[in-house]
């Protein structure tokens, strides 16, 4: 009888370190593509999935920076940097609450290169109780493939060909100037319509719902038809 007891106690004292994690990651692995010198900001979604309040630490991020390169995790307005503010990194999250105000801002550094990192969050009370937000990168060299145009600086789609997304980089000049990227299938159906933001520098296509081919866009300026280049998309 004793010895039931006694395994008992030591089960209820090991029960924590068994325990499964109790936030999960909604969003799928935060993938940054961009050109040397840029940078990116994606946002997260994670779930408290259990029916009590819990706070989360950022206890390390591990992977393949560059010197070069650098990450920052926002939580709202408030922008942290993994290497020195490690300690300030904290994430509460209510019972059951689906939280939205997650970032990652990446700095893309000077070199083309591609990798991979991961930030990984625990329960002070409970170091089983962790969970890990899963990221990689590859940095392009600016395209050559240049088009430049009086209200427009632009360059070509990379990665190309591609089976996610395709980004292309420009500058507007004349913010009153209307310009828009269209996208046509080979034999030219419309697929795809996209109004550029003169506060912006990059339009990311998503094409993991366009089927496998070749597809080309045009560039419009106030319905002028400048460039037309052609897209791979890949499964």
């Amino acid at each position: 009888m004793k010895r039931i007891f006694l395994l008992f106690s030591f089960c209820l004292m090991m029960l924590p370190l068994f325990s499964e994690a109790q936030v999960k990651v909604l969003s799928e692995t935060i993938e940054f593509s961009g050109t040397i010198g840029s940078s990116q900001r994606k946002s997260l979604i994670i779930q408290n999935e259990s029916n009590q309040a819990r706070e989360y630490s950022l206890k390390f991020l591990r992977g393949n920076i560059g010197s070069s390169q650098n990450v920052k995790i926002c939580i709202g307005e408030k922008c942290f940097d993994p290497k020195r503010d490690l300690s300030k990194i904290k994430i509460s999250l209510g019972p059951g609450e689906i939280f939205t105000d997650l970032y990652l801002e990446f700095e893309m550094g000077i070199t083309e290169t591609k990798g991979n990192f991961d930030l990984h969050f625990y329960n002070s009370t409970n170091i089983r109780d962790v969970f890990v937000i899963e990221s990689v990168y590859e940095v392009f060299s600016p395209s050559a493939d240049e088009t430049n145009h009086k209200d427009i600086s632009i360059g070509s789609a990379y990665p190309n060909p591609t089976h996610r997304t395709a980004q292309i980089d420009y500058i507007i000049k004349n913010p009153n100037a209307v310009v828009k990227i269209s996208i046509n299938s080979f034999i030219g159906n419309p697929v795809a319509e996209f109004q550029l933001d003169p506060l912006q520098k990059n339009l990311v296509i998503n094409v993991a719902d366009f089927n496998p081919g070749v597809y080309f866009y045009t560039l419009f300026v106030d319905n002028k038809n400048i460039v037309t280049k052609k897209l791979v998309v890949k499964k």
